[in-house]
């Protein structure tokens, strides 16, 4: 929804005339689209399904946090005791290695800390097993979900992008152009363009070579995402450069409306690797939150947390500009984001983020690092070494957990006694 409204305002802004738009129908369009939308979303609220909450996820992660502190001079036990506290109908009974010093939120120090039916008498003192690792869970995806952030700052660059097209040429055939709002288009379009190349033709080539199936590990399509990305960036600034210069030569060094005559195909290059980083980590976040050892409601939450990247990025996109701007233009220089794009030095901004990106990946390596191994480690992992988490619950749901789908195949399978009674009655009249 929120690209849907950028790029309508994008619409409005570049490929209607702009006598009939002014500024303050240019914000009213996709304000006017907004209210639509959250007026929809509450008057459907009724239909909704509703589950009654039993307790507070965020309470739980704030007692894990309490308690730890509390027991931090407790030292740790040994992975052979039995003084850990965690639920009757869990199959998880240890907990990991991974920040131990959350361990102690769930040692048991006195008897008195359980009630006789063997719950926690008070949980602001003793927490189960299963909270620690939820608090694991989410300190450890934090940090992967950081180093995507710089990824989606670059893509967000989307209106230095525009001015570079509106000032080079444009036109594809001798009567048609495309318009400079439009080439985002070539974002989307290389993202299409690698998820077709790599379910159809990556993945099979692999596949027939090892003789296996298999497919690019979470992680890694993770990194390559940064990467295409930071390629994005060096092949803007690169592009820039001799655009600038064209612009210069061409004598629109004070005309920053003057077409140079550069086709605006080079900036295509950007825009799809652009959309191959998007493309890279459109999914891959989204399934390694399958690989932690949570319950559902903490992958609800980390779901909704990574939904909050685009916002963050779009505020540090803007805290980057007018820094860069703020201190370029000190002593009196013409700042580096200057309206005039000729006389800018945007391309000295994209390097920039180039080096930002390069330090991003460094970062994201360290990030994957510290969070260990996933369930599908590797380049290319093969598909039958073990499903996803995704996967397996998805079978057990179509396999048998369906109560009513059981109760239906046992009538089906001769459960029904009335049809059994009929059948031992029409046998004997035949015997008569």
């Amino acid at each position: 929804m929120k690209r849907g409204v950028r790029g309508l305002d994008c619409f409005h802004r570049h490929c209607l005339p702009s006598r009939s738009y002014r500024l303050e129908n240019r914000f009213g369009i996709p304000a006017i689209l907004m209210f639509l939308s959250a007026v929809s979303f509450f008057l459907a609220s009724p239909f909704y399904i509703k589950q009654k909450a039993t307790s507070s996820l965020f309470t739980s992660l704030v007692q894990v946090m309490v308690v730890s502190f509390k027991n931090r001079k407790v030292a740790l036990p040994s992975q052979t005791s039995i003084s850990r506290y965690h639920n009757k109908d869990s199959t998880l009974s240890e907990p990991t290695n991974k920040l131990r010093f959350l361990n102690k939120a769930c040692i048991i120090r006195n008897p008195e800390d359980l009630t006789p039916d063997g719950a926690a008498s008070n949980p602001w003192k003793l927490c189960t097993v299963e909270q620690v690792e939820e608090l694991k869970s989410l300190v450890r995806v934090m940090p992967l979900w950081s180093s995507a952030i710089m990824m989606s700052i670059n893509v967000s660059q989307g209106s230095f992008q525009l001015l570079q097209a509106k000032s080079m040429d444009r036109h594809v055939t001798s009567s048609f152009s495309i318009p400079a709002g439009s080439f985002g288009m070539f974002t989307i379009a290389g993202a299409v363009l690698w998820i077709v190349t790599y379910d159809r033709v990556i993945l099979p080539l692999s596949s027939k070579i090892r003789g296996k199936p298999a497919r690019v590990g979470l992680k890694t399509r993770m990194g390559l995402g940064l990467f295409c990305s930071f390629l994005a960036m060096a092949v803007a600034a690169t592009v820039e450069h001799f655009r600038k210069r064209k612009a210069i030569e061409s004598g629109f060094l004070n005309n920053p409306l003057g077409v140079i005559p550069m086709s605006a195909m080079f900036l295509v290059p950007q825009h799809v690797l652009n959309g191959m980083a998007e493309a890279f980590n459109a999914v891959a976040p989204k399934r390694v939150l399958f690989t932690l050892n949570c319950q559902r409601k903490c992958r609800a939450l980390l779901y909704a947390w990574l939904g909050l990247g685009w916002p963050w990025a779009a505020l540090l996109a803007s805290v980057v500009i007018n820094t860069v701007d703020k201190l370029t233009r000190r002593g009196g220089k013409e700042s580096w984001l200057t309206n005039n794009i000729n006389k800018a030095h945007y391309e000295s901004y994209y390097w920039l983020l180039a080096i930002m990106s390069a330090i991003n990946i460094f970062y994201f390596l360290l990030c994957s690092w510290a969070y260990g191994p996933c369930s599908n480690e590797g380049f290319f992992t093969h598909r039958h070494e073990g499903k996803d988490v995704d996967e397996e619950e998805m079978s057990k749901i179509g396999n048998g957990d369906n109560k009513e789908e059981e109760e239906m195949s046992k009538i089906e399978n001769g459960d029904n006694k009335e049809e059994e009674e009929m059948s031992k009655i029409e046998n004997g009249d035949n015997m008569n």
